[in-house]
C-alpha cells in the first residue's frame, strides 16, 4: 500500500512524458496540458436531501453552468477564469433561492500549478466585494424574514478571508482539481492520515484518504480516478455540539445538552474521468453525514457540454 500525498502528495511523474495513459505499467498521471485562451463550458448541479427512516423529508436541486478559460500560462503555472452563471434553484425555501443568486455572473481566478494542481485563488478580494454586494442588496429585499440577518451572516463569512473562499465557498474547484499533479498505479491503493477543513472555525479534523486508479481507457484518452475520505467521527461530533451551543446563545436559546447530540459520521466518495489533456469530462462526488436514523446527503456533478 502506498501512501497517498496528493493534495499535498509526492508526485510521481515521468520526466518529459505527454501522454497521461501508460499501459506498460498501467498508469495515468494527470496534468493539465492547457493552451491560452482554451475554453471548456461545464453544467454543475447540486442536490440536497435527507433520508430518515427510509423516506425522503427535504430536497434542494441547484444547477448553474461555469464557463473555464485559460488567461494566462508560464513554465510553472496556469491562470483559469472560473464564469459562473444561468443558475437554475428547485427548492421550496425561498431563502435558498434568493442566497444562491448572489454568485449569479461571477469570475473566480484562480491560480495553478504547472501539472494543473489548484494552488490559490487570485481575485478573492473581488469576489468577496461581489458577494457583499450582493448581500447588500438582500438585507434590504428580506429586513422582515426573522433570522434572515445570521444567515446573511453566516453566507459573508464564507468569502470573508482568502481561506474561507478557498476552503468553503468553491467547492467545486477542489473537487475538480482534487486528483491533479501526480501518477497512479492501476490496482494501487494510496491511503493517507490527512486534515479536513473545519467549517464551524475551529482545528481541522482528522481524515482518512484512500485513493485508486479505477479504469484505464486509452482508446478514448481517458481514465477514471476514485477517492474515499472519512472523518474522525468524535471530533466532528464535538465540533457540532459546540457550534450548536454557540448558535443558541447567539439565537437566545436553549442550548442543546453534550448527551442529546448523536455521534456523528462524515464520508465522501469523489470519482472523475479525466481526458488526457487535463480536462475533466464527469465528475460526482457525494458526500453522507449520518446520526441516528438520519442521513444528509449531498451530491455534486460537473459536466462537460
Amino acid at each position: 500500500m502506498k501512501r497517498l500525498q496528493i493534495l499535498g502528495l509526492a508526485i510521481l511523474l515521468s520526466a518529459g512524458a505527454f501522454g497521461q495513459i501508460n499501459m506498460n505499467d498501467s498508469t495515468a498521471q494527470v496534468i493539465g496540458y492547457w493552451d491560452m485562451n482554451e475554453k471548456q463550458s461545464y453544467i454543475v448541479t447540486q442536490e440536497k436531501f435527507k433520508i430518515k427512516d427510509s423516506d425522503t423529508t427535504s430536497r434542494e436541486f441547484y444547477k448553474y453552468a461555469v464557463d473555464m478559460t485559460i488567461v494566462d500560462s508560464t513554465a510553472n503555472s496556469y491562470v483559469i477564469d472560473w464564469f459562473y452563471k444561468d443558475y437554475e434553484i428547485q427548492s421550496d425555501n425561498e431563502l435558498i433561492q434568493k442566497l444562491a443568486s448572489i454568485t449569479e455572473d461571477m469570475t473566480v481566478r484562480v491560480r495553478t500549478d504547472e501539472l494543473g494542481a489548484f494552488q490559490e485563488v487570485i481575485n478573492w478580494k473581488e469576489v468577496r466585494d461581489y458577494i457583499l454586494k450582493g448581500t447588500k442588496l438582500l438585507k434590504k429585499e428580506t429586513k422582515n424574514i426573522p433570522n434572515m440577518d445570521k444567515f446573511i451572516k453566516q453566507l459573508e463569512g464564507m468569502y470573508s478571508t482568502k481561506e474561507s473562499i478557498e476552503l468553503g465557498a468553491v467547492k467545486e474547484m477542489q473537487q475538480y482539481y482534487t486528483f491533479h499533479g501526480a501518477k497512479y498505479e492501476l490496482g494501487e491503493e494510496y491511503n493517507a492520515d490527512m486534515q479536513a477543513a473545519n467549517l464551524y472555525g475551529g482545528d481541522p479534523f482528522d481524515m482518512k484518504v484512500t485513493v485508486w486508479l479505477d479504469e484505464l481507457n486509452p482508446d478514448d484518452n481517458n481514465f477514471i480516478i476514485r477517492m474515499q475520505q472519512t472523518i474522525d467521527s468524535e471530533q466532528l461530533t464535538k465540533a457540532t455540539f459546540d457550534y450548536l451551543v454557540k448558535m443558541a446563545e447567539t439565537m437566545k436559546t436553549p442550548a442543546p445538552k453534550k448527551e442529546d447530540i448523536p455521534p456523528l459520521t462524515n464520508d465522501t466518495w469523489t470519482a472523475s474521468r479525466i481526458h488526457g489533456s487535463g480536462w475533466i469530462i464527469y465528475s460526482i462526488e457525494t458526500k453522507e453525514v449520518k446520526a441516528e436514523g438520519v442521513t444528509n446527503i449531498e451530491e455534486r456533478i460537473i459536466e462537460i457540454q
